[in-house]
């Protein structure tokens, strides 16, 4: 029998598969579709959602969209891109806002209508946009539901036609009572609960036996936790026998990290993997490049050639051995790999060597459908140690994607760009601070860019810098409300369009002047690498004596190419919180315990300047590269 279902509608945006997680964590089964699928693909759903996406609803090239779905006598949740696609579909008009939103919002309920969405959910409430356009005008039937400051239409209604669309994002935890309004939505369709762990974890298995069939498979074993979870996966589906896990140390690795994984394994009863030191062909892959894109595209392409060499070494049957990859869902959206979704970067796993791989069956992705915190719990369910799947996640490029690379010269388009930046930043009025405070603040522009993503889009461009007092040895103050400045970096990230970063000053080489730090000629190097290990290592050691290394989700050390000279660098800091890696926040450390670490790193020998990572996501990305 057919299990009853709500189908997501993916019009490419980077939360459309946050959605559907969603209603399964719930209970709910649900599935992705795209928005022109045909009618049949809605026999026993009971409701729909379209999600978001990077297109304007009046671009040339918009998702194709099969209206007939509108006449369908099944409730119908838009969100964000879906909101304007219900409101158009109903003679509304969506057009670019006069402001646009990214990060959090306030929702202002209108107490004069009922909506089942918000049954049980006071007024205001906090809510997460991502949006440059704007319902203008509701359609036929439509009443308003909530409102923001600067988002007239934010939540709408029509209950004869049971559509509800709202321009926040609901599936995101910033949205804290999301869950809630999805919940309400399928209690409104009549779905009852028929989804749960143990469904999903046998699925997985069934899925692994039946695509490897009689062939063995090889793991590349990174240490993190979704190759950890794909390879205890593995070994539960086809017996060790069957699996090989192959750890390479790439050179990228963390302090000692590769014995450390090493040491792990083992001490979990795993015998099944090797240990292959190519750290010289991967810097050498890296050698002088400064693209990020082409940086993954070579670890990504040198791995396949890792690969080749170790199955020759060992003399396997390459007509008997499978691939396997602890590849994400957010790896694969990120990636561009859904029809209508934007590429936010290149992911390691997804470039042409893998890719072709994929096409010939050769790839078995055992997580591929999952989340962080689902490959999580999935591990403890498989019994792995806390060590093992509560770790940080760390990414098969490692290191490498941390340490920003420059030839020293800007392009001409660069060029143009910072200047304009420089003039966002000199506009921005930031009046949350004590006359103190604003009395000594700088705002000035980093001359390097970083990934970001805002309105589903990739965006590449520069961080903006804000500076307070000197207090003594090369130390800047850090106002005690992290509150503050976290409002100080949205507000200015939401009124540029060339900064997509806002990052706080909180030391600087007492010996160096501002005008000698600039940006320098620097690559991948074992150098370069070797510094930002030894930053990192001083993090994580205070992290984890602290406690604080298991109440956040990921710490990264970013080591720019900004320095008195090449041979020397700047840190930002970049600890996060999240839940679904589609989302984060900066982690709020105690600043006693910041500056604790800020004040170890800064007697390195090669530091000019240190830098906190002020930014969520959006409309910034986790890691700079």
């Amino acid at each position: 029998m057919e299990r009853l279902k709500i189908v997501v509608l993916d019009f490419g945006s980077q939360y459309a598969h946050l959605i559907a997680k969603r209603f399964r964590m719930m209970g709910y089964y649900s599935e992705i579709a795209l928005p022109s699928a045909g009618l049949e693909t809605f026999k026993n759903a009971k409701g729909i959602v379209l999600s978001g996406g990077p297109s304007s609803i009046y671009d040339k090239n918009a998702p194709e969209f099969n209206s007939e779905i509108l006449k369908l006598d099944i409730p119908i949740l838009g969100l964000c891109y879906g909101h304007y696609v219900l409101q158009t579909g109903y003679n509304g008009k969506a057009q670019k806002a006069l402001v646009g939103e990214f990060g959090f919002a306030t929702l202002e309920l209108n107490q004069n209508v009922k909506c089942p969405l918000f049954e049980e959910i006071a007024s205001p409430q906090q809510v997460w946009m991502s949006h440059q356009d704007a319902v203008v005008k509701p359609g036929d039937g439509f009443e308003t539901v909530g409102s923001t400051k600067d988002c007239e239409f934010a939540a709408l209604q029509n209950l004869e036609k049971k559509r509800f669309s709202l321009q926040f994002h609901c599936e995101v935890k910033d949205t804290p009572c999301g869950n809630k309004i999805l919940e309400n939505f399928a209690k409104f369709c009549g779905m009852e609960k028929n989804w749960d762990q143990d469904t999903v974890l046998n699925h997985i298995i069934d899925s692994i036996k039946n695509q490897a069939d009689d062939k063995n498979v090889l793991l590349f074993l990174s240490g993190g936790v979704d190759s950890t979870v794909a390879f205890a996966l593995l070994n539960k589906a086809l017996g060790q026998k069957r699996v090989l896990g192959l750890h390479i140390d790439n050179g990228f690795m963390r302090k000692n990290e590769s014995k450390k994984v090493e040491e792990a394994y083992k001490n979990h009863g795993f015998s099944n993997f090797i240990v292959e030191d190519a750290s010289k062909t991967f810097l050498k892959a890296v050698e002088n490049l400064t693209d990020p894109q082409k940086k993954r595209m070579a670890i990504g392409e040198n791995f396949i050639t890792v690969r080749n060499e170790v199955v020759a070494k060992q003399k396997f049957d390459e007509n008997k051995w499978l691939l396997a990859q602890g590849t994400l869902y957010p790896d694969i959206i990120e990636s561009g790999g859904t029809k209508n979704s934007n590429v936010i970067k290149t992911h390691h796993n997804r470039v042409d060597g893998i890719q072709k791989l994929i096409e010939k069956g050769l790839i078995i992705e055992p997580l591929k459908d999952l989340y962080k915190d689902e490959v999580r719990a999935i591990g403890k369910k498989l019994g792995l140690e806390d060590e093992l799947v509560m770790r940080h996640p760390f990414p098969g490029p490692g290191l490498s994607i941390n340490v920003l690379c420059s030839n020293g010269t800007m392009t001409d388009n660069d060029k143009e760009e910072f200047k304009k930046a420089q003039e966002e930043i000199s506009k921005v009025q930031l009046e949350m601070f004590c006359e103190k405070c604003s009395e000594n603040l700088e705002k000035y522009i980093l001359p390097v860019k970083s990934v970001g993503v805002q309105g589903d889009f990739r965006t590449y461009r520069f961080p903006s810098v804000i500076s307070f007092a000197k207090t003594e040895n090369g130390f800047y103050h850090l106002p005690k409300k992290w509150e503050k400045l976290e409002a100080a970096s949205s507000q200015i990230t939401n009124s540029a369009s060339f900064i997509n970063r806002t990052i706080i000053r909180l030391w600087q080489n007492p010996s160096v002047k501002d005008e000698a730090l600039k940006l320098q000629e620097g690559y991948c190097t074992k150098d370069r690498l070797d510094q930002t290990r030894d930053a990192d290592d001083i993090v994580l050691t205070a992290l984890h004596k602290s406690g604080w290394y298991n109440k956040i989700f990921q710490h990264l050390t970013i080591n720019l190419p900004y320095a008195s000279s090449k041979e020397r660098c700047s840190f930002v800091l970049r600890p996060l919180c999240s839940e679904d890696v589609m989302t984060a926040r900066f982690a709020q450390l105690p600043q006693n315990l910041l500056m604790d670490i800020v004040q170890e790193i800064s007697k390195l020998p090669y530091v000019d300047a240190i830098f906190f990572d002020l930014t969520n996501k959006p409309p910034a990305t986790f890691g700079w590269e």
